[in-house]
């Protein structure tokens, strides 16, 4: 299934890219560390925390190479929705399985792409403290390995200018951690499959994900002593 305006092309991520670059580092100064961690080719997920609406287009305009990113519905509002879709970004229905959503994601692995997903699967403390099954199961389905990242000092102090931001030319924190894949033993198949899809086998892989992103946030908090 397809959305009419179409699925997300990797041009599209690639304009995301260009015009993330330009806004995150012409607005603040982000400081990436491990980028070298994200596969140069190849199907990956990155797995990010999420405590402030900047950390999707911080991700964008710092990741070496284009995201797509899943985005709630709400997002998509008037002009914003040809943008988002023309930038290679994926609506996402939270309160339902998404199956066009699904697709278009699992068609963004099969093409060897960087599918973003914020694992929590809404706005929070980012302590990745509760995380929703769909990053299990695109990992599992696709056998493609997870990078976390963590996003830092977006929310330590608001801007004069605009309250709902980080003080313009502020510094943020983007640590991308090792890769790894959510499902001990999974194989790759023609078909696009990982490892098993069963209730526990994604419950399982969950559990092993949620162990490795909160590792990597607590590593990366205490080597850039930030919040």
């Amino acid at each position: 299934m397809t959305r009419a305006t179409g699925s997300p092309t990797p041009r599209g991520a690639a304009v995301g890219r260009g015009i993330g670059i330009g806004l995150m580092y012409g607005l603040w100064k982000p400081r990436v560390l491990g980028a070298w961690r994200v596969p140069a080719s190849g199907p990956v997920i990155l797995a990010v925390n999420h405590s402030h609406n900047i950390d999707g287009p911080m991700l964008m305009g710092t990741a070496p190479r284009p995201v797509h990113f899943l985005i709630k519905k709400e997002a998509f509002v008037g002009p914003l929705d040809p943008f988002l879709r023309g930038i290679g970004q994926l609506k996402v229905d939270r309160t339902t399985a998404d199956r066009t959503a699904i697709t278009d994601a699992l068609g963004v692995l099969k093409s060897g792409g960087v599918l973003g997903i914020f694992p929590e699967g809404t706005r929070g403390d980012g302590d990745f403290a509760s995380l929703r099954a769909g990053l299990a199961y695109f990992a599992v389905r696709s056998g493609a390995p997870i990078v976390p990242v963590a996003v830092l000092g977006s929310t330590e102090r608001r801007g004069r200018l605009i309250s709902a931001l980080p003080p313009l030319r502020s510094r943020v924190d983007v640590v991308f951690g090792d890769a790894f894949v959510a499902q001990e033993g999974a194989g790759s198949s023609d078909k696009g499959g990982g490892g098993r899809r069963t209730r526990k086998a994604l419950d399982e892989a969950t559990v092993r994900i949620q162990a490795r992103l909160t590792a990597h946030l607590d590593e990366a908090r205490r080597f850039t002593g930030r919040r």
